[in-house]
C-alpha cells in the first residue's frame, strides 16, 4: 500500500520539523492515499482537501505540505485537512477547532 510507505517516509522527516500526523490513523491513511492519487493524476501531491487545477505553478501553494500548514498548525494546532498536527493537538491539550480555509478565493478559480 503506497499510503503506508508514504506514512513511514514522511513521519520521521516531518516530526523533525515539529509536525506530526494526526492520531486518527484511518483519516491519515485516507489522506495519504489521496495524495498518491493526486501525484499520479497531476504529477505532484496536491492537497487532497482542495480542488487542484492540474497546473503546478497555479497550485504550488497547495502542494503538500502546503504553505498554509505552518500558520494553521501555529494558530489551530492542526492543518486544514487535519493531516498534520502539533503534539498538543494530538494529546488533546488544545481544542480541536475548525480550521478555516486560508487559500485566497482567486486561487480557487481556474
Amino acid at each position: 500500500m503506497e499510503a503506508e510507505k508514504m506514512f513511514e517516509m514522511l513521519k520521521k522527516s516531518q516530526e523533525e520539523k515539529g509536525y506530526y500526523f494526526s492520531n486518527d490513523r484511518e483519516r491519515v491513511l485516507d489522506l495519504l492515499e489521496a495524495l498518491v492519487r493526486n501525484k499520479e493524476r497531476y504529477g505532484y501531491m496536491a492537497c487532497p482537501c482542495r480542488l487542484a487545477s492540474g497546473n503546478r505553478d497555479h497550485d504550488k501553494d497547495i502542494i503538500c505540505p502546503c504553505v498554509y500548514r505552518e500558520p494553521d498548525v501555529k494558530e489551530y494546532g492542526s492543518c486544514y485537512c487535519n493531516l498534520y498536527a502539533s503534539m498538543e493537538w494530538n494529546d488533546n491539550k488544545i481544542s480541536h477547532e475548525y480550521v478555516p480555509e486560508r487559500r485566497p478565493p482567486e486561487k480557487m478559480i481556474f
